[in-house]
């Protein structure tokens, strides 16, 4: 289950990037950082199941700041 979540986070992610190098708009810009924020939220809780906490956080807080970032993002925009 937790694959199949990372693998549609990180596709809707690379997509909103491609999408946003080959037409030159950058509005979407926020969903693809909180599509990669979940991604690493996915990867977090995986390592959190392999016993690997010290990764496990640091991937917590790189989630948290980027979506704060996205968020940010959409309210300034």
């Amino acid at each position: 289950m937790l694959k199949t979540l990372y693998t549609i986070f990180a596709i809707m992610t690379i997509s909103l990037g491609a999408y946003g190098l080959i037409t030159r708009d950058f509005h979407l810009n926020f969903l693809m950082i909180f599509f990669m924020g979940l991604a690493l939220f996915v990867l977090a809780i995986r390592e959190f199941q392999q016993q690997r906490k010290v990764y496990g956080w640091l991937l917590i807080i790189v989630c948290l700041f980027s979506t704060f970032v996205s968020i940010q993002s959409l309210v300034l925009t």
